[in-house]
Order: structure tokens, then sequence, then C-alpha cells
């Protein structure tokens, strides 16, 4: 099975010739929507600074990107966690060789509504809520609320990286609620008292309260470091090493310049350079 992985890549890397794009004044990406604000605001910078191209942003999941990215439709595919080996199999199989690009970091803090007086959790506790050995606010020193658990679906990179990390593999609850975007987490958290849930570090704002976890608040630093116990890469892959010069590389690059740590920075996540 090995050898025939390996002939199929050596096919995509020759039929690629290494460079992988599409049309050269058009850039599609789709994917994750948690790399999604960095992934539009990149595509309005560089719109304005390149009339001529035309970038366009697709928030479909972490697992649609590289689908998008299989079969063609998108010359970059977002996503919040790291490729599958089913994934890269498949990829390899469809004539595409996936190249990683690490954008920026996040963690993935524990938001509740700002009235909630609970303010540190551990994993063990998180793990407990989801699984629904805890069910009442009451148990972990807050109000006598009913616990309602709210998930990102289960094709979210955001999603995998919470039950790798916060979950270790055990079931989640049947009765916890499913949205659609980190964006739809917060807006439930923020409208529901008795709620959790679990977004991107760029999705915090002062209508939702993240909690400490393990003593540790989600910040920059500690994501940076290491201290923080829930936090993971955010990728852009791409059919090959996009071509020297090229409008993809372009774009590709520009989370390295000095315009895109401010980006990055802006919107919440943490730069990988320090301008």
């Amino acid at each position: 099975m090995m050898k025939k992985v390996m002939k199929s890549l050596m096919a995509a890397v020759v039929a690629a010739g290494l460079f992988g794009e599409a049309r050269a004044d058009s850039i599609v990406m789709d994917g994750s929507t948690t790399v999604g604000p960095i992934a539009k605001a990149f595509a309005e910078y560089y719109m304005q600074r390149n009339p001529g191209v035309n970038v366009t942003v697709g928030e479909s999941g972490s697992g649609n990107g590289v689908r998008s990215l299989i079969n063609g439709t998108a010359a970059i595919g977002t996503m919040s966690r790291f490729m599958r080996d089913t994934e890269f199999k498949a990829s390899v199989e469809g004539g595409v060789m996936p190249v990683a690009h690490v954008v920026a970091l996040d963690g993935l803090p524990i938001l509740v509504h700002p009235s909630n007086p609970v303010g540190d959790l551990t994993l063990d506790q998180v793990r407990d809520i989801y699984t629904g050995r805890i069910t009442n606010w009451r148990q972990l020193g807050g109000p006598n609320l009913a616990i309602i658990a709210i998930s990102r679906d289960t094709n979210s990179g955001t999603y995998e990286t919470f039950s790798e990390l916060v979950m270790r593999k055990q079931p989640i609850a049947s009765g916890v609620e499913y949205v659609g975007s980190n964006g739809a987490v917060r807006q439930r958290v923020q409208t529901t008292p008795a709620a959790i849930g679990y977004a991107g570090l760029g999705f915090v704002d002062a209508t939702v309260k993240a909690l400490k976890i393990n003593g540790v608040a989600a910040a920059a630093e500690t994501v940076r470091t290491g201290a923080y116990a829930i936090a993971r890469p955010l990728y852009m892959f791409t059919n090959g090493y996009p071509e020297l010069g090229s409008h993809l590389y372009r774009f590709m690059t520009l989370h390295l310049t000095e315009d895109g740590y401010h980006m990055i920075n802006e919107i919440g996540f943490i730069p990988l350079t320090n301008y």
C-alpha cells in the first residue's frame, strides 16, 4: 500500500512540477471558519494592492478545505488542524501534493456568559461537562443552572482539536448542541447565561468570558510558550509549493511580513514573526 501511495505521490510531483496554482489572476480559498478571519483580512489586503487579482474566501470547515484542494476548486485549503493520513492519501491519489503552511498559532478558550461567576476550570472538569458527568453549574461553584454545552460540528478542525486535547477521545454526551462556526458558538454563549462553548482565540470579545484552564488564561504568551493546555497551529495547504514570485506565492508568504504580523495580531491570533 505504501509503495502505491509513494508512486502516486511521485506522479503528483511530476504532474504539478512542484508548483501548484490556479489561474494567475485568481486565488480561491476554502475551509476553516477559524482561519477565516485571517484569510479574509489577507484577501482584502492583497486585492487592494493588486487590483487585477481576485481572492475569494469560503468557510465551509477544515474537512471541506481538503476536499476543495483535492477537487481543484480551491488553490488554498484553510485548516485549523493538520491533514489526516486518510486525507493525505486521498490527495496524493487524486494528483494533489499537499504542502502545509503554518500561518499563525491559536489557543482554544473555553467560553461562558459574562455573568457566570465561575472563572477557572480544570481540563478534567471541562471533559466531565461534555461527557455529561457534570450537569449543573452549582457543582462547579456557580449558580443553580443546568449547563448548556455547545460544540463545533464534527467536520470542524476546532472540534477535532477539542476532541484530542480535552476529550481525549471520550464521547461527547448526546445532549450537547452542535453549531456550524466559531461565531455561532460565541453568539450562543453570549445570549445564554448557562452556556459553555469553545472557539478560536480570535473570537473572544467583551460579550463572552474566557475561563482559565488549570489556572492559566488563554493569551498570546501562554499559547506561544505552551503554558496554555489547549492550543494548535493554523494552516493553509497548497497543491505543491507555489511558484516563486507568483501571486499565490506572494499571498502565501503574507503571514511572514510586517503587515501580515499586524493583521494576525489585530484579529486576535498569534503571529509566527515578531516585528
